[in-house]
């Protein structure tokens, strides 16, 4: 019931709405899984090429039947290599041997948030609970040569966002990532790994590796036996920030790749939050500190938290603020200097763009899907908009 009126609120337009998307979701049959994973594991082929195909042609197996056309139209003289059956075969073989299995975006157990970004994996490897993901999630991350100070502040918040029903999502990297998983074993955590989902990396993560496999969960993009390089990092933190609500930046230096996961949370539209560091440790704490320093100072935090939200357009709305205190025209004498006040909206710099200039990146304004969903009027941006994933963590 709305509340201006007999009609259905906003919250009963959601529920009704994921609950006729998840009677469209399915389980695909073998043949189309073989040939889907063909496709995204063949040459020039990645996720929104992957898309574009699927909506052309309807089926992966058509779309592996054009790729050879649609290069020699395009220019290219020679044929790209198509990954063969064998190959994914062996693959899904290798996945079965582990434990782990492929969940293609249309099913049931891929991650909801996840299905909504642009660049969305169209096979994800999962090994373990893949329930916990239709859980709200937050993402940890930070430094991996973080302080004792942010290990312990950050195993301290795992720990009570997994009490409150949260699911901890990050990294399995040294310092934070680590820190954050071992909290929140007990209450359930998904590690996103960039290189195979049975490569251990670091490799004195092996134990830690094998624990979330047993009671947590642990995603891939590559396949198995794949060695984590330095280009599989950035894809592997869209993943993180695009299967959570909100990113947590414990402790980053200007050069951490927290940054990167920070900046595609907000392209995704998803909430960033930051934990200012000591004044001390500038070189470990310096990004974070800066975030805090991009706020006005009627907009300093007061605690440890520094809570930061980029809406649509770029533009951060500040609430307005009350002027200071005018002294008496007895005791302010003409000659005295007086500072012009200004409304709190108009104080500069917006902490987005402050962290784009960290980063040295620019982001795309607007999302180039047709649809949302679910649809909603604030606008499609970038991914979910604020109406329709509930990105309210109380």
């Amino acid at each position: 019931m709305g509340p201006g009126g007999p009609g259905p609120g906003l919250e009963d337009q959601r529920l009704s709405h994921q609950q006729n998307a998840q009677g469209r979701l399915g389980l695909i049959d073998e043949r189309e899984r073989i040939d889907r994973l063909r496709l995204i594991r063949s040459e020039s082929v990645g996720p929104v090429t992957f898309r574009c195909l699927m909506a052309r042609y309807g089926s992966a197996r058509a779309a592996l039947q054009a790729l050879p056309e649609l290069t020699r139209r395009g220019g290219r003289k020679r044929c790209p290599r198509l990954c063969s059956d064998a190959e994914a075969e062996a693959e899904l073989a290798a996945l079965a041997r582990l434990g782990a299995r492929l969940v293609a975006l249309d099913e049931p157990d891929y991650p909801p948030l996840l299905a909504h970004i642009d660049d969305a994996p169209p096979l994800l490897a999962m090994q373990g609970s893949a329930s916990l993901l239709q859980r709200p999630a937050v993402a940890i991350v930070g430094a991996r040569d973080a302080s004792l100070n942010a290990r312990r502040l950050a195993a301290d918040l795992a720990r009570d966002l997994g009490a409150a029903g949260f699911c901890v999502v990050s990294g399995l990297a040294r310092g934070i990532d680590a820190s954050a998983h071992q909290a929140a074993l007990a209450t359930g955590t998904a590690a996103v790994v960039a290189g195979g989902i049975d490569v251990v990396y670091p490799p004195e993560h092996r134990g830690l590796h094998a624990a979330i496999a047993e009671k947590g969960l642990i995603i891939a993009e590559m396949p198995p036996g794949q060695q984590p390089q330095g280009r599989h990092f950035p894809r592997r933190n869209r993943l993180i920030s695009g299967t959570c609500r909100a990113v947590v930046v414990v402790e980053a230096s200007l050069r951490s790749g927290a940054l990167i996961t920070a900046r595609m949370a907000l392209e995704q539209g998803r909430e960033v939050l930051a934990v200012p560091g000591s004044p001390l440790d500038r070189a470990r704490a310096a990004a974070t500190t800066s975030f805090v320093m991009a706020l006005p100072w009627s907009r300093r935090p007061q605690t440890s938290w520094a809570r930061f939200q980029a809406p649509p357009g770029g533009r951060r709305r500040r609430p307005w603020s009350a002027p200071p205190p005018v002294s008496s025209p007895a005791t302010t004498t003409p000659s005295a200097k007086t500072r012009r006040w200004t409304p709190a909206r108009k104080s500069p710099p917006l902490f987005r763009r402050h962290l784009l200039a960290l980063t040295k990146s620019s982001v795309a304004a607007n999302c180039r899907r047709p649809t949302c969903t679910p649809p909603c009027s604030s606008g499609n941006w970038r991914g979910v908009s604020s109406a329709c994933r509930g990105i309210e963590l109380s």
